[in-house]
C-alpha cells in the first residue's frame, strides 16, 4: 500500500483518473486531507431509523422503505410527483412540486430508499421534498448492523461514477493506509474537554463503530472548527488590550446637563450599560464593545449621553450610520439634546454642497465640531479629525471590516462602540462578536405599549384600509411596506410604485399618500420623510428602506405586504417603526403565499414582541449566514460545526482558545507548534480580516 500524507493529491487513490480528479477538484476535493473533511451529511444506523407506523406529524425522521409505485398528478397549480413507499409497518407518501419530468427518471418499483424529512399528514404520513438516497444491499443498517455514512452527491459526481459506494471505498482505502493524522492539542486539553483523538475522530465520522462513537467524533471535529474561530477572537481581543489609547475618565460638564433635561427617566438597563461603557472609557485600553438592544429600548439616548461624556474629556466623536435616512434621524436626535449643552454637532453626507462640506471639514480638523454624524462619507480621505476619541457605528454588520477600520484610523486608536437593534442569540454573539465586550439593554421604557400583530389574508384588505382611514381621522399615520429582495428588485420596486398609484387614486383619494424607496435621490427621500414626520403625509408607501432608524411617534399602523418573504428579524425591525408613541399600535402582516411554513413563521410574530425569542427562531429557520440579512462572505465556512446547535461546544472551545492565548499569546511553545502551523496556513485570510477589524 502506498505511503500517503495529508497533502497528497487525490489521484493517489486507486480508481481516481484524470477525469475523476478534475470533477473532484471542482467539488473541493484536491488532496487526501480534503477527502477526510468531505464529511457524510447523514448517517444511518438501526437506532436512528423510525418505522412508518411510529411517524407523527411535525417530527423530523429518518426511515428506510421500498418504492411501491410512483407517478405524476395534476393539481390546480400544475403537476406534482409522488412516490408511495412502504416498510412493512405502513405506507408513506413522498411529494415533489418541482422537476416532475426529471423525477420520473430517478425511481423504479422495488428501489430501497433512505428518506429524511419533516412529517406532514395528508390522509396518512407524508413528506414534501424529502432528502433521499438510493440504497445498495450493503447499505442497509437493518440487515448489516453497520453505521452507514451518506455523503453529499451531485449529478456531476454521479455522472463520473462516484456514488455512495465509490466514495466509501475511497475513504476506506485512505483510512486503512496507515495515514498519520497529527494531533492538535496536548493531552491535558483533550482530557479537560473530554475529546477523542483527531485520528479516531476522522475514523469514526466516516465509519463509526456505533452511535456513541459517532457522536464523540462529531463533537471533536466541531470543537476544532469552533476553536480556530475563537482563537482568532482571542488574538483580536489580546491585540486590543496591548494597544494603548487615551482614557476618557471624567464625567465632564455636559453629561448631567443633558441627563437632567430629559422628560423621561432612564431605565435601569440604560443606566447599567452607561456605567459599563464609562468603565471601559476610563481605561488606557481602547474600548471594543457591542451595545445590543431591542427596537425601542433606547440605544440612541445612551449614545448621546456617552458622546457628551467623551466631549467632556476634550475628545471628538464620530457616529456612522448605514443609510442617509438613519443618519438624518440620529442627527435630529443628537441636535435636540446636544444643543442644551451647547455642543456643536454636524451631519456629513456624500452629496452635500461643496461649501457646506468644506466648512464641516474645517471644523473637524480644528476640533471646533466635536460631534460628527454621517454615512460612508465619514471615511473619505479628506475627512481629518484633530482629536477623535470615540467611534460609534450603528448596525455595524452593514459595514465592511475595512470601512470600520478607515474610520478608526481617523484617530489614535479611539474607543469603539457598535450598536445593533438586532437581538443576537448568545451562541451567535460569541461567534461573530467574540472579540467584543457585550452590553445588553434588556428592558423597554415603561411607556412603550406592545404592538398588536395580526396575520391576515389579502381578502381582508378592504377592512384594513377602512381601519387605516379611521386611524388617520383620529390624527394618526400609517405605513405600508413592500418587500425588496435582490433577485427581483425591479419587479418589487414596480409593485410599490404601482401600489402607491392605486392606493392614492382609488383607496385613499382624500388623503396624502407618500412614496419612498431606495432608488430615489437623497433630497427627494428626505423631503418625503420630513413631510411624513410633520404629518403632511398621512400614509407612507415604502420599501424596506425604513427598516431602521425611523422614529415617528404618531405612526400607529404598519401593513407589511408579502410578509412571508421577510425574515423574522427583519419583520421585527419593521414592526419597531410603530408603537413609538403613547397610542396603541398595530402591525398587520399580509400573507399572500400560503404555506404551512409561512404560517408557522408568521404566527411567531403574532405570539411575541420579544426580539430575543424572535432572533432565536429566525436563526433556526435561516441559519447564521442570512441572519443579519447579508451574506457573511469571507467568514468561516464550517464543514461540520453549527452555530445554532453547538452552544456548549462553542463555550468549551472559547474557554480553551482564550486560555491558550492568555498563556502562550504567540503560540511559540513546542506543544503548540503544529497548532500554530495549521492556524497560519489554513486561516490566513480570516486572521488578516480579524486583525483588520
Amino acid at each position: 500500500m502506498p505511503a500517503f500524507h495529508l497533502l497528497s493529491s487525490i489521484s493517489e487513490l486507486s480508481g481516481v483518473g484524470s477525469k475523476r480528479k478534475l470533477i473532484l477538484n471542482d467539488h473541493g476535493i484536491s488532496t487526501l486531507q480534503d477527502l477526510l473533511y468531505y464529511f457524510p451529511r447523514r448517517h444511518l444506523d438501526r437506532t436512528s431509523i423510525t418505522p412508518i407506523r411510529k411517524l407523527e406529524k411535525g417530527m423530523v425522521a429518518t426511515l428506510i422503505g421500498q418504492v411501491e409505485t410512483f407517478g405524476e398528478k395534476s393539481v390546480r397549480r400544475g403537476k406534482l410527483f409522488q412516490v408511495i413507499l412502504s416498510d412493512g409497518t405502513g405506507i408513506l407518501t413522498l411529494t415533489w412540486f418541482n422537476g416532475v419530468r426529471f423525477m420520473k427518471k430517478l425511481f423504479k418499483v422495488g428501489d430501497r430508499l433512505a428518506i429524511h424529512g419533516k412529517i406532514d399528514w395528508y390522509n396518512g404520513p407524508s413528506i414534501t421534498h424529502p432528502e433521499f438516497d438510493k440504497l445498495n444491499p450493503d447499505d442497509d443498517p437493518i440487515s448489516t448492523g453497520a453505521v452507514v455514512p451518506l455523503y453529499p452527491l451531485t449529478n456531476e459526481l454521479r455522472s463520473i461514477g462516484v456514488d455512495q459506494r465509490v466514495l466509501r471505498k475511497m475513504v476506506r482505502e485512505l483510512l486503512r493506509s496507515g495515514l498519520a493524522i497529527p494531533e492538535l492539542f496536548p493531552d491535558p486539553v483533550l482530557k479537560e474537554y473530554k475529546l477523542i483523538s483527531r485520528q479516531d475522530a476522522f475514523k469514526q465520522i466516516h465509519f463509526a463503530d456505533n452511535g456513541v462513537k459517532l457522536n464523540n467524533a462529531r463533537r471533536r471535529l466541531k470543537f476544532d472548527e469552533h476553536f480556530f474561530l475563537q482563537l482568532l477572537m482571542a488574538l483580536r481581543k489580546k491585540s486590543i488590550q496591548l494597544t494603548g489609547t487615551k482614557p476618557l475618565p471624567d464625567i465632564g460638564p455636559y453629561f448631567h446637563t443633558i441627563a437632567n433635561t430629559l422628560d423621561f427617566e432612564l431605565t435601569d438597563a440604560q443606566k447599567r450599560v452607561i456605567e459599563e461603557i464609562h468603565d471601559d472609557l476610563k481605561k488606557k485600553v481602547a474600548m471594543n464593545r457591542l451595545l445590543q438592544g431591542d427596537v425601542g429600548s433606547g440605544k440612541t439616548i445612551v449614545s448621546i449621553l456617552i458622546s457628551a461624556l467623551a466631549v467632556g474629556n476634550n475628545a471628538q466623536v464620530a457616529i456612522m450610520a448605514p443609510t442617509e435616512i438613519l443618519a438624518h434621524q440620529h442627527y435630529e436626535s443628537f441636535m435636540s439634546l446636544l444643543d442644551k449643552a451647547n455642543i456643536p454637532c454636524a451631519l456629513l453626507l456624500g452629496n452635500m454642497k461643496k461649501n457646506e462640506r468644506q466648512s464641516i471639514l474645517r471644523g473637524l480638523k480644528t476640533s471646533k465640531i466635536p460631534v460628527i454624524i454621517g454615512t460612508h462619507a465619514l471615511i473619505q480621505d479628506d475627512v481629518e479629525m484633530k482629536n477623535l476619541g470615540l467611534v460609534v457605528v450603528d448596525e455595524q454588520h452593514r459595514f465592511g471590516v475595512n470601512q470600520r477600520l478607515k474610520l478608526l484610523k481617523k484617530g489614535w486608536n479611539p474607543h469603539f462602540l457598535a450598536m445593533t437593534a438586532t437581538p443576537i442569540p448568545r451562541t451567535l454573539s460569541i461567534t461573530y462578536h467574540g472579540d467584543m465586550d457585550l452590553s445588553i439593554i434588556d428592558e423597554l421604557p415603561k411607556s412603550r405599549l406592545p404592538v398588536v400583530t395580526k396575520v391576515v389574508e389579502p381578502s381582508r384588505l378592504s377592512r384594513i384600509y377602512a381601519f387605516i382611514k379611521k386611524e388617520v381621522a383620529s390624527g394618526r399615520q400609517c405605513m405600508i411596506i413592500y418587500p425588496l429582495v435582490e433577485e427581483s428588485q425591479k419587479s418589487d420596486l414596480a409593485a410599490a410604485v404601482e401600489a402607491h398609484k392605486e392606493l392614492n387614486k382609488n383607496v385613499f383619494p382624500d388623503l396624502n399618500v407618500g412614496l419612498v424607496h431606495g432608488r430615489m435621490k437623497s433630497e427627494e427621500k428626505d423631503r418625503v420623510m420630513q413631510d411624513f414626520a410633520s404629518n403632511k403625509i398621512q400614509i407612507l408607501i415604502s420599501t424596506t428602506v425604513i427598516e431602521v432608524g425611523i422614529d415617528i411617534p404618531n405612526a400607529t399602523v404598519m401593513v407589511i405586504e408579502h410578509a412571508e418573504r421577510f425574515g423574522l428579524t427583519q419583520l421585527h425591525q419593521l414592526r419597531g417603526r410603530v408603537g413609538r408613541g403613547t397610542d396603541k399600535s398595530y402591525c398587520i402582516l399580509v400573507r399572500r403565499n400560503i404555506t404551512e411554513t409561512a404560517q408557522s413563521r408568521l404566527e411567531i410574530m403574532e405570539e411575541t414582541n420579544n426580539g430575543f425569542i424572535i432572533a432565536d427562531e429566525d436563526l433556526k429557520l435561516r441559519g447564521p449566514g442570512e441572519f443579519f440579512g447579508i451574506k457573511q462572505s469571507g467568514f468561516f465556512q464550517f464543514k461540520i460545526a453549527n452555530m445554532i446547535t453547538d452552544g456548549p461546544i462553542i463555550r468549551d472551545a472559547r474557554k480553551a482558545a482564550f486560555k491558550l492565548i492568555e498563556n502562550d499569546p504567540d503560540l511559540q511553545e513546542s506543544q503548540h507548534r503544529l497548532l500554530r502551523e495549521i492556524f497560519l496556513q489554513e486561516y490566513a485570510d480570516q486572521l488578516e480580516m480579524i486583525a483588520l477589524s
